[in-house]
């Protein structure tokens, strides 16, 4: 730190390469730092999916177990109050992506993928969740 007399007041400041020093510290830190919120927030994003796809397909086979057909489509799940709202693709970010598996007999909703393209962290696509 620096001591500068001006006008008979003492004043302090830092100096340049005490600046330069700082920020090369900082900037090392955050090398390390950054890949590791973006993977924390990969991860996460997958949990949430994994959860919404166990939570709609609890809400197929309920629907199933009680009226003995599966549901049309994925509204009437929320319409007869098996599920709260359609959830989010947390991978797309839309509610209207995901790819629905009909039955082998009939036709309606059987099952649920995700329609994301790519892989999860463990190699995985995500529409083979």
């Amino acid at each position: 730190m620096e001591f500068r007399i001006v006008n008979g007041k003492q004043h302090r400041g830092f100096t340049l390469i005490e600046l330069l020093v700082v920020l090369a510290i900082m900037a090392s830190l955050l090398t390390l730092v950054v890949p590791r919120y973006f993977q924390q927030t990969d991860r996460a994003q997958e949990t949430v999916l994994k959860h919404n796809l166990v939570a709609v397909r609890d809400g197929i086979d309920k629907f199933f177990a009680d009226t003995g057909r599966y549901p049309s489509n994925l509204d009437e799940l929320v319409s007869k109050k098996y599920l709260r709202e359609l959830p989010l693709d947390p991978i797309t970010g839309k509610r209207d992506s995901w790819i629905i598996v009909a039955p082998e007999t009939g036709s309606g909703v059987y099952d649920l993928k995700s329609g994301a393209e790519g892989t999860s962290n463990d190699g995985t696509p995500y529409s083979s969740w």
